[in-house]
């Protein structure tokens, strides 16, 4: 398959898995779903949504990828890369435009889609160096992020970042 092909792909499929991601914890409220999803309403925590839609969509990618006998030798670690620059450059388009304009739906839905779009570029880009061999590194930076995650999903920093912006709290929602 044909590599643009193949982007074109893990962007649809980044996007549709983000609502997949979104609502998971409310369906299946556990350990292991709050830290690969969000457990409030805070910006932080929707950057899980972001993160594990991507990687999803990797995954797909690299079976799609073993299923065709591509040559493509950085599926897995472009995916990550892409994953995690998913975070900063979604806040760079998005916190200007909350802070200026407040919550809109659809204009979020907007922008996390152009983040899938450039960061599935920026995998693209990666995939492209042949040289580069840190492709069973993407399991062990995977975790290590889920760790973080997990780790400021229970002990969340105090900022507006981290607030839940319904409930006004951090971290887990407290049942009523």
């Amino acid at each position: 398959m044909n590599l643009k092909k193949l982007k074109i792909i893990g962007t649809i499929l980044a996007f549709i898995f983000c609502f997949f991601f979104h609502f998971l914890y409310d369906i299946i409220p556990s350990f292991i779903t709050s830290i690969i999803s969000p457990v409030n309403e805070s910006i932080a925590e929707h950057m899980k949504i972001l993160f594990g839609g991507i990687m999803l969509s990797g995954i797909i990618q690299k079976i799609i990828v073993i299923k065709n006998k591509n040559n493509y030798k950085n599926i897995c670690i472009s995916n990550f890369i892409a994953a995690i620059s998913s975070i900063p450059i979604f806040l760079l388009l998005f916190l200007p435009i909350y802070y200026a304009i407040g919550e809109n739906f659809i204009v979020t839905i907007i922008i996390m889609f152009i983040t899938i779009a450039i960061s599935q570029i920026i995998s693209y880009l990666i995939t492209l160096k042949r040289d580069l061999k840190l492709e069973n590194m993407a399991i062990i930076f995977t975790v290590l992020t889920y760790t973080v995650f997990g780790i400021l999903t229970y002990f969340p920093p105090k900022t507006n970042l981290f607030m839940d912006s319904k409930n006004l709290n951090y971290g887990i929602k407290k049942d009523s």
